[in-house]
């Protein structure tokens, strides 16, 4: 069958003859040694984005994600004055062959998230906490706002 004058400049294969379950079989060649990689042919486990909720009231900045299954000892929160970092390890149950999952749609492993925040916040007033599986941070805003009376000393 002769190709049409838009698949000859696309390339494009038309399917027009064939059944409707038609499939190509296409060989990737794999990056031989010496040659550059990208990051999708490492073999280290990606890491995981940690989903969260991020809102605000007049003094707060409130960050919350879920991280049932995560040990307390296992999470790292780091923050600065415009950014949070939450890091943390979910271990997968031990015993399970991967056979014998008919479902494998929880993740496993490492995990990180980084948010930039909408305003400036006191990084030694932070206040995080982790109940029922939710990790709730608070992060007190800087009023720039406020003035502060000075004591002056005579010395």
């Amino acid at each position: 069958m002769k190709q049409s004058f838009f698949e000859r400049l696309t390339g494009t294969i038309s399917h027009k003859g064939h059944p409707i379950d038609f499939e190509e079989n296409i060989e990737v060649e794999q990056p031989s040694r010496g040659m550059p990689t990208t990051e999708w042919d490492t073999d280290e486990p990606a890491e995981g984005e940690l989903a969260v909720d991020v809102h605000q009231t007049s003094d707060l900045i409130i960050i919350q994600a879920m991280v049932a299954g995560v040990a307390v000892e296992d999470l790292s929160v780091s923050v600065t004055r415009e950014m949070v970092t939450i890091k943390g390890k979910r271990e997968a149950p031990k015993g399970i062959a991967p056979e014998d999952y008919f479902y494998q749609e929880l993740y496993w492993g490492v995990f990180s998230r980084t948010i930039l925040l909408p305003a400036e916040v006191e990084t030694e007033e932070v206040d995080a906490t982790e109940r029922h599986g939710l990790l709730t941070i608070k992060l007190p805003k800087i009023d720039k706002g406020r003035v502060q009376s000075i004591k002056i000393k005579s010395v």
